[in-house]
Parts: C-alpha cells; structure tokens; sequence
C-alpha cells in the first residue's frame, strides 16, 4: 500500500514509520524543510521517501497526497506549545487538516484517511467514574481540544473513508524537558498511557483492518497503563533518577485525561504489548552513561523542577 505519513518525525510518527515499512508498505513522509529534517531525511528507512513540504501550504499537502493509497496524518502542534502559539497552532491543526481532507478529495481515487485526534477531548472528568466511552459528550478545555474536535467533524463529513484514534498519553521514551504545563494537572486525575511502539503498531494494522473504518476508537495501552497522575509522575521521575515531586507543587484543579474502553480497539488490532514498566525501563535506560551521574545531579535536578512550578512558588 501506498501510504503518505504526515507528522513523520514526531513522537509518534517516528514509531510509525518503521512499522509501516515492515509491514511491507511504501511511505512517503512529507517533512517541513529543515536543517534537521535534512538529516532525518538521511536516515529513513529502506521502503520510505522525504517528500518537502508544510501542512499549511495547501499545494504541497496535494502533490504529497497525490497516488497515495492511504494518508496517516499525525502533523498537529500539543500543548504547551499550542497555548503559548494558539494562532500558529491552529493554521497547523486545523488549516492543515484541511488541506490534507482537500487534497484527498481531489484525487481520482480517493485514499483512506487515518486521524490521530485525542482522549482529551472529553474535557473534564475526574468527578465521573472511569472509563470513558468514545460515544461520551466532547468538550473543549483549550485550544487544542476544540482542534481536533473541529477536525474530527471535518472528517467525518468529508465523504472520505476515515478513521479516528483518539490517542491516550503517548510518553516519549527519553528524557523530556520540563515544563511548567506538567505542575497543572492534578496529582489524583486518572491519566492512561499508550507505549509509542504500541501506538505505531496500532496505526499500522488499522490500513489493513476493514472493521476500523467509519469508526471513532479509543487507542490506549489497556489496564496496565492505567494510573493517577501521581503515579504516572513519580515512577516517570524516578526512571529519571528524580525523587517525587511536593503535593504543593501542583494544581489541584481537575485536567482533561482518564481511563479508556479499549477493548474494541485492542480485539481489532492487537496492539497492546507494552506496560507502564515498559515505559518506565525505557526512559531509564534512555539516560545510557549518564546515569552514573544521577546521585551527584539529583538534588540539583529536582529543584530546577520545582522553580517551574507556579503553586510552589506562591504557597513557599
């Protein structure tokens, strides 16, 4: 199958693409030029092409969807980044969905289109006992949750043959830079996480999967990925070789994340192979050598932390 991946050299889509290439499809990837791109480039796979272009540029969306059998389309700016550029982030979320839904439109032979949109778009939960179901009511808490819930009523009116994930919490298995966003959710909010591998893997069955289309699916990592952000936080830290964080340094004002019904998606697709152990031991070892150096860093890291936080901050 001929598939065109946008978002390719994301968090996510760097876990697709090598899954779409073993499972024996050609991919296109359509890459914003960069001097970073430039590399990545170098370095796809046997089976995958760089095709240059942005998501905004309605030209450059058609020429890449052109002869394609299939389009994944992951491109999208997330929070914190879509907060802080709300305008940027929805000529890319939005705009950008719209080029690529156009584009497919106007091919002879229209492909089958495949949307990454997310479980925050049930909004705010906490206080409804889990898990959430795809047919719960949708509400936007910021602006990348009106976004994607724009995109997926783009979608599913476009006549295309489509299918939406909605995407649990997809951890980048490395060490991430901090940012205050992480302080704004509260400690006992229910959050689930999905392994990136996991979350690939389920991308790629889907094109070959005739009873995913049409259909708005849950993609989560199941049960054993299922935790409060408490937990979520200290056993992410401590792969990090970072102590628990102080209570008071949070918000304890309700956030858009919970526990999912996947069990439609994973009798589908078989995808969930990973635990949050999983996760954990891989963030740990991303640290490779320097982990020699985490008993000396520790203290030093974890109060460079706790300075993001605004709630500490206010009540020291």
């Amino acid at each position: 199958m001929r598939v065109l991946l946008t978002g390719a050299t994301g968090n996510i889509g760097s876990h697709t693409l090598p899954e779409l290439v073993r499972q024996g499809h050609t991919v296109r990837c359509l890459m914003r030029l960069s001097n970073a791109n430039r590399r990545k480039a170098k370095e796809l796979p046997a089976g995958a092409e760089a095709m240059w272009g942005d998501i905004t540029d309605a030209r450059a969306v058609g020429r890449a969807v052109d002869g394609m059998d299939a389009v994944i389309h992951l491109a999208a700016i997330i929070p914190p980044r879509a907060d802080e550029e709300a305008s940027y982030a929805h000529d890319v979320n939005v705009f950008g969905t719209v080029n690529v839904v156009d584009a497919c439109q106007a091919q002879p032979e229209r492909p089958s289109l495949l949307f990454s949109s997310t479980f925050d778009v049930h909004g705010y939960t906490v206080d409804s006992p889990p898990p959430r179901h795809v047919d719960d009511p949708l509400v936007a808490t910021n602006p990348y949750t009106a976004h994607k819930i724009a995109c997926e009523e783009l979608i599913r009116d476009s006549g295309l043959r489509w299918c939406i994930f909605r995407l649990a919490d997809v951890p980048i298995l490395g060490v991430r830079e901090p940012h205050p966003i992480m302080f704004t959710i509260g400690l006992n909010n229910r959050i689930e996480s999905l392994h990136a591998d996991d979350a690939g893997l389920a991308l790629a069955r889907a094109l070959t999967t005739p009873q995913v289309w049409g259909r708005v699916l849950f993609v989560g990592g199941g049960p054993s990925c299922q935790l409060t952000y408490r937990e979520y936080l200290a056993r992410l830290l401590g792969a990090m070789g970072i102590d628990p964080l102080p209570d008071e340094a949070f918000s304890t004002a309700p956030y858009a994340t919970d526990w999912l019904d996947t069990t439609e998606s994973e009798a589908l697709l078989h995808y969930q192979r990973h635990t949050f152990d999983d996760i954990a031991e891989a963030v740990a070892a991303s640290l490779g050598w320097k982990r020699r150096l985490v008993p000396v860093a520790r203290p030093v890291a974890r109060a460079a932390i706790l300075r993001l936080s605004p709630y500490y901050r206010s009540r020291s």
